[in-house]
């Protein structure tokens, strides 16, 4: 099972952010949280990794449904979109929600995953296209 949903772009990075909170919000995501790796791990451990950005997006439909079945899911909730330089490429990157499924062990989570699944693989595909 793949670990994550991406895509490998040869565009600015600054420009790919700003498509993906687009390509996100047209999937019903919204972008909550920002955390600028790059900067935080510079500032607090004196490490340079490049441009990186952990977007914390939300579909707050697709959450009610999941923490629904189990209200410990926020857990494992596929929130994090991951924008980050790679080479001379970025990568897009976010949690294959598969995963919330089978850490969980709970069947009742199959159609919010596909459902976030599609959702995902869409605004990514967006991306590439």
């Amino acid at each position: 099972m793949e670990l994550g949903i991406g895509t490998r772009l040869t565009a600015p990075f600054d420009d790919t952010v700003e498509r993906t909170r687009k390509a996100l919000h047209e999937q019903g995501f919204g972008v909550l949280t920002e955390i600028d790796m790059q900067a935080t791990l510079q500032a607090k451990i004196g490490e340079d990794i490049g441009r990186y950005l952990i977007l914390g997006a939300c579909n707050p439909q697709l959450a009610h449904r999941a923490v629904g079945v189990n209200r410990q899911i926020g857990l494992l909730l596929p929130c994090n979109v991951v924008v980050r330089e790679d080479g001379g490429d970025v990568v897009v990157e976010a949690m294959n929600p598969e995963l919330m499924v089978q850490v969980s062990g709970d069947p009742e989570l199959r159609s919010v995953a596909d459902d976030a699944t599609a959702r995902l693989r869409s605004a990514i595909a967006t991306l590439a296209g």
